[in-house]
């Protein structure tokens, strides 16, 4: 999210997080376009979410103070160590990128202690969203003892395919759905009826 105004839309429609990226070389990068006072005036409501690629510590947290952040994503090649450092401060999402063969199990393992959520999203070349899906099979032929964000590609007109993955053993942990590229007129700026329409038909 980039625009204050969206922002406190999603809080009425009923969304639970707003996403705000801190990564630089992403379109969607929120540092020129919301200040930390502008951030602030937000409505309450919606959780604030921080989105980071490979941020030193230091200056994570000290833009979780400023844009008084909730939670923070990391989706770079963060350490379980790093990970677990920057849990003491703040509520951790530890990304995860995925093709679909990889060992989840494995890859996941070093960082339960220290992240309280994953997310489970498309690789690909960079860093950023793809706007594309993995097979979620990769998560039924997994065994993930912890909360977890479902992201990749995900647009109108998923709701019953997710709705039927939600009563799978593989979505136990499943604890919220990530939307972006497909609900947007541009990089950062969302169609608010095709966001307010998932939500209610998800809700549903």
């Amino acid at each position: 999210m980039t625009l204050p105004e969206q922002v406190n839309a999603l809080a009425e429609m009923g969304a639970d997080l707003a996403g705000f990226i801190f990564y630089p070389k992403s379109p969607r990068f929120v540092g020129n376009k919301l200040s930390p006072e502008k951030m602030k005036k937000i409505g309450g409501g919606i959780g604030k979410v921080g989105v980071f690629v490979n941020t030193p510590y230091e200056e994570l947290l000290q833009t979780v103070e400023s844009y008084r952040l909730d939670i923070v994503q990391l989706h770079g090649d963060e350490t379980p160590i790093f990970c677990e450092k920057v849990a003491n401060y703040v509520t951790v999402i530890k990304a995860f990128r995925l093709s679909d063969n990889d060992p989840l199990e494995w890859m996941v393992r070093p960082f339960h202690d220290a992240s309280d959520m994953y997310m489970f999203d498309t690789l690909g070349a960079g860093y950023g969203g793809t706007g594309k899906k993995f097979d979620w099979k990769v998560l039924s032929d997994a065994v993930i003892d912890k909360l977890f964000l479902l992201s990749g590609g995900i647009e109108p007109g998923d709701e019953e395919k997710l709705k039927a993955f939600a009563k799978e053993e593989a979505a136990r942990k499943l604890f919220a759905l990530d939307i972006n590229s497909k609900f947007e007129f541009s990089p950062g700026v969302k169609d608010m009826d095709r966001v307010k329409k998932f939500i209610q038909e998800m809700k549903a």
